[in-house]
């Protein structure tokens, strides 16, 4: 996959050169790449922001030096395209796990992270869709598009060492992951439910499941809400409600 992004602070995105991502940038596995696009700027004063007409707070992102980078990363590309085209927006979409998972099927992202007040409305004609973080806003989209990069690539084949990884984490199946330990079996008095160390498969994947639900319906039980329960499942939710409400 090639990842480009178009940001004013591109040292802000070193991290993205570690841990999981950046092995897979070492593999090649991930082409990353980082585009100022003040560099771009036709300002005499390499500005690349500007007052609203209209009036208003703030400053807007002027749409020339954005149009002209995007361009320079669709030429340097080899289908003389800039891929799938991603702003990032307070007003845009909340990103979830759902979205990571789609994203990971392009083969070429590119972000754009803005700054300031936000961006002349002509900017958003360059794009495929808006995505935000959440009801908040950040001082730029660097952070954000850091988080979707990270959340996005970790789908990418061969990128975890162990897929199944990916597969069991939180809103894979649609629940919180269940708890998990390690050794020692016994830490400090803390023991490791012995269902686990019982060998006994069926029993783990049953309490596995039962846990994932009683984290879920303790802690965020908005994802219960629309599920098609199974049989099983359902027996156990109403288990798990017996058991918290000390029945």
């Amino acid at each position: 996959m090639k990842i480009d992004v178009l940001s004013l602070f591109p040292t802000m995105f070193a991290p993205m050169r570690q841990s999981i991502i950046g092995k897979a940038i070492e593999r090649g596995a991930v082409d990353f790449a980082v585009t100022d696009f003040r560099d771009y700027t036709t300002n005499k004063h390499n500005n690349v922001d500007d007052y609203p007409f209209g009036g208003g707070a703030g400053m807007l992102l002027t749409p020339q030096p954005i149009f002209d980078a995007l361009a320079a990363v669709a030429a340097a590309s080899a289908d003389q395209s800039a891929g799938h085209v991603v702003l990032l927006d307070p007003a845009g979409k909340t990103f979830d796990h759902h979205d990571a998972q789609r994203l990971a099927q392009y083969d070429h992202l590119t972000f754009i992270a803005g700054h300031y007040e936000g961006y002349d409305e002509r900017i958003k004609t360059l794009v495929d869709e808006e995505l935000s973080l959440g009801d908040y806003v950040l001082t730029g989209g660097e952070l954000g598009a850091m988080v979707m990069i990270d959340a996005t690539v970790r789908f990418l084949p061969d990128v975890l060492g162990n897929q199944e990884s990916a597969s069991g984490d939180s809103f894979e199946s649609g629940l919180l992951e269940y708890p998990q330990y390690t050794r020692p079996a016994d830490f400090r008095g803390m023991t490791v439910p012995p269902v686990l160390t019982s060998g006994n498969h069926a029993k783990i994947a049953e309490w596995r499941l039962k846990e994932a639900l009683r984290k879920t319906y303790l802690r965020r039980p908005d994802l219960l809400e629309n599920r098609s329960f199974t049989t099983a499942e359902r027996d156990l939710l109403d288990d798990i409600k017996s058991e918290e409400a000390g029945d």
